[in-house]
């Protein structure tokens, strides 16, 4: 190994040269979730809360496994999690307490 070699390493998302099965790409429709997600992001960056490059750290800060376990919009969900509470935005009770109030809701209206 070089001097240099042992400073690089690869990221979740640094997928080039490594085999992978045909890519089969798709469009389909968003489900709602998903582009509550989407809209969400949007907000973050506009009042400059969490950017796109802050974004992009934060999933391949998960890790590879995570990386490949979670779905597109599970990963960014996952990364404003964390940076949130990396930035004391919030706090992982705050938030678990919230999804709780929110499923709560939903079980009530289903």
């Amino acid at each position: 190994m070089t001097g240099s070699e042992h400073l690089l390493k690869r990221l979740p998302n640094d997928i080039g040269g490594l085999e992978a099965p045909k890519i089969e790409q798709t469009d389909h429709e968003l489900l709602p979730w998903e582009k509550r997600c989407h809209a969400l992001a949007d907000v973050l960056d506009f009042h400059k809360i969490i950017n796109t490059e802050e974004k992009r750290r934060g999933v391949e800060a998960l890790g590879s496994e995570m990386v490949a376990k979670l779905t597109y919009y599970e990963r960014w969900i996952a990364a404003f999690a964390n940076i949130a509470f990396q930035k004391q935005l919030i706090t992982p009770h705050e938030l678990a307490a919230k999804m709780a109030e929110v499923e709560d809701r939903w079980e009530a209206h289903s």
